[in-house]
């Protein structure tokens, strides 16, 4: 009984809401899909859009189809056709469509109304060939879960992509011979940054590669041979399928483009018109040709798509085709080109006589006063090839004018004109990126000193203590010695006062990073103090080590210049034209110039301009100035720090003094002698470490 309750329940709620048709119709220049049911639906229908080939999907709990049909033929606009499918008490409406394009629903009384975007001409489309698939509207970097790939039953090969949710915003396009799939304010984990080589899958992708683009996730998928493609997502999930291109063998030619139902003709000898009819009849399109176009034709075609049979009989009669609607123009190209011609110059005529308005443009990080330069082609730029001005984007009768106080423009033009306008004011008018840039110069020096000397004296003081001054010789003959001739004399007690102080050698250790040597001394004298002999032994050894870190930042704009600077500025003099002397003034600064620029990959280039001055010695022209310059350019990763330079000096030197032939005496030589040693290195290291500025404004 339960269970047949349940049932019943079922079978009523799927009774009550059914669609009972739909239909295509234009409203405001808009394709829009309308869908009547038999009472007003509670909620919109869930729906997602796939991007190849173009459809979208939209999905109707407990609703049936009462409609007595599962397809219907739109032809309208961007809409081919409309596909009714029902699977127990849920119905989805497909709508096959002309080229991808997004969507939104509105319910209006027993309807439901699913309005398209419009899309760009195939001009636009084949210049640009980016496709948004999906809108973005997470407000934080989040990261991507997982990257899998997989081999269909098929042969085909799936890269599925696990989403943080099903807000990230997705864009897909085809680039050279392989697809980028860009995921917007995303970040790749380390352990899915890495190319993977699929290629024993045996299918038509042969790698997929996913990098960090700034804050965009970039995968770039590699496909050989003839492919095609196709994306969806569910949910939190986002598939790309590639496939091989099927060869239809029964086509004349193999090449994109053709895709009408197949037909075959075979006629001798038939009026061109007639046959131009018998298309009309087959396609249900209504064709008209031209009174010019006539003649007869031969024509065995056999299983050829009906597009392809039309454009081999305009090629063989030399005729040109013009589609507007469901209505088909056919007349000789001559006769088109004119009226294509006549066309525009009707179009430029109606241009100079259609009414000016003024519109006004509230401009948000632009200056009023650059936007006008670009308008009016005053700004310097690139034009036609060559250097120069650019084109003026106003019309010839267009003017515009700013008021720098709100920084708004005022423009005076026709209404295409204003709306080309905001188009491209809604490009300029952007807020650019911000990096910042922080720079590390690291002086480190390392100092070693050695030095050894000793000084060696003696003196005789017996003659002033009135005994026999020197050593008896012969007879009344001595001889007296001194440190030097006065002291020879005075101890011989010839006059003059012996000079206690003096040396015979008189080598001491020299100072060492402005350090004075220690020193030992020893005495030897006789009990009398007539007669002494000095001895004294200086050392010193220094070990110095220093580091000296400037660490200047700055932030700046993309390709925007910037200049920090810091230091003293020391007096010095100089001569005038007339010969007196002035005062001026030298900078021994601390400076770092930088311009960055951001890549599309996320990567920052750099041109440093980087100066370490410090005082120097003092000149009797003035103050000398010790620089250390860089200059150079960089490719440096978000974040990343990169070392831009160094410079290294190493000094040694190693000094000896000593009394000849005394110097030389082994072991004894060293009362004879000086040594020194000594070693100065040093070094200076520039890192620089770019960061781009999360744009904060811009998620809000």
């Amino acid at each position: 009984m339960l269970a047949l309750a349940a049932f019943l329940s079922c079978q009523m709620a799927y009774a009550q809401l059914t669609i009972e048709s739909v239909s295509g119709l234009m409203q405001a220049g808009s394709d829009v899909l309308r869908i009547d049911l038999n009472q007003p639906p509670s909620a919109l229908p869930s729906g997602f859009a796939i991007q190849s080939p173009a459809r979208i999907a939209l999905d109707f709990p407990a609703t049936g189809n009462s409609t007595g049909r599962n397809s219907f033929d739109i032809s309208q606009g961007n809409i081919k056709s409309a596909n009714v499918v029902q699977a127990g008490d849920r119905t989805r409406i497909v709508l096959n469509l002309k080229q991808a394009t997004s969507y939104k629903a509105e319910i209006k009384g027993n309807s439901v109304y699913v309005i398209l975007e419009p899309v760009a001409g195939p001009a636009a489309v084949a210049s640009s060939g980016a496709t948004v698939f999906a809108e973005g509207k997470n407000t934080d970097v989040l990261p991507i879960k997982d990257i899998d790939f997989r081999r269909s039953a098929d042969g085909s090969g799936r890269v599925i992509v696990s989403l943080p949710n099903n807000q990230v915003g997705v864009d897909l396009r085809q680039q050279g011979k392989g697809l980028v799939v860009e995921f917007l304010r995303s970040s790749l984990p380390e352990g899915l940054r890495r190319r993977i080589d699929v290629a024993d899958f045996g299918t038509p992708v042969r790698a997929v590669a996913s990098t960090q683009a700034g804050d965009r996730v970039r995968m770039t998928i590699e496909p050989v041979g003839d492919w095609e493609h196709s994306a969806y997502q569910s949910d939190n999930q986002f598939v790309v399928e590639v496939r091989q291109k099927k060869v239809d063998l029964s086509r004349l030619t193999q090449g994109p483009g053709y895709s009408g139902e197949k037909l075959s003709l075979n006629f001798q000898n038939i009026d061109v018109r007639s046959l131009l009819q018998v298309i009309a009849d087959f396609t249900n399109f209504n064709i008209i040709t031209s009174d010019s176009v006539n003649g007869a034709l031969t024509l065995r075609l056999k299983d050829v798509p009906w597009d392809q049979a039309l454009q081999i009989i305009m090629d063989a009669k030399g005729l040109g085709m013009k589609k507007t609607g469901t209505v088909l123009w056919i007349a000789p190209k001559d006769e088109i080109d004119a009226r294509t011609k006549k066309d525009y110059e009707a179009a430029i005529a109606i241009e100079k006589l259609e009414p000016l308005r003024t519109q006004s443009f509230q401009l948000n990080y632009a200056k009023a006063g650059d936007m006008i330069k670009q308008l009016n082609g005053t700004g310097t730029g690139q034009s036609g090839g060559s250097s120069g001005t650019n084109a003026r984007f106003l019309s010839d009768r267009g003017t515009v004018i700013a008021e720098p106080r709100t920084n708004q423009l005022f423009v005076s033009d026709t209404a295409t004109k204003l709306e080309e306008i905001r188009q491209l004011l809604a490009k300029l008018d952007v807020p650019v990126r911000q990096v910042l840039i922080e720079a590390r110069i690291v002086e480190a020096s390392d100092t070693f000193g050695r030095s050894l000397g000793v000084r060696l004296g003696g003196t005789d003081l017996r003659a002033q203590n009135g005994g026999d001054a020197g050593y008896r010789v012969s007879g009344n003959n001595r001889i007296a010695f001194g440190t030097s001739y006065s002291n020879a004399i005075a101890t011989s007690g010839a006059g003059g006062t012996v000079n206690t102080a003096g040396s015979f050698v008189n080598l001491p250790a020299v100072s060492q990073g402005g350090a004075d040597p220690a020193s030992f001394a020893v005495s030897i004298f006789n009990s009398a103090a007539n007669r002494f002999l000095n001895l004294e032994i200086s050392a010193l050894e220094a070990d110095g080590k220093g580091r000296i870190v400037s660490s200047p930042r700055v932030i700046t704009a993309d390709q925007t210049k910037a200049l920090i600077e810091q230091g003293t500025e020391f007096p010095y003099q100089q001569a005038t034209s007339s010969g007196a002397t002035s005062i001026a003034f030298r900078k021994a600064n601390l400076k770092l110039e930088v311009t960055p620029q951001i890549t599309p990959e996320g990567n920052i280039i750099l041109d440093l301009d980087i100066n370490k001055d410090s005082k120097g010695e003092e000149t009797t022209q003035g103050v000398a100035i010790n620089t250390k310059h860089i200059q150079t350019q960089v490719l440096v990763e978000n974040g990343g720090t990169v070392v831009i330079g160094g410079i290294f000096e190493l000094t040694e030197s190693e000094n000896e003094n000593k009394v000849p032939l005394l110097g030389d005496i082994p072991a004894v030589g060293n009362l004879f002698k000086s040594r020194s040693r000594s070693s100065n290195k040093q070094e200076m290291l520039v890192f620089i470490t770019p960061k781009m500025i999360a744009e904060r404004s811009a998620a809000r």
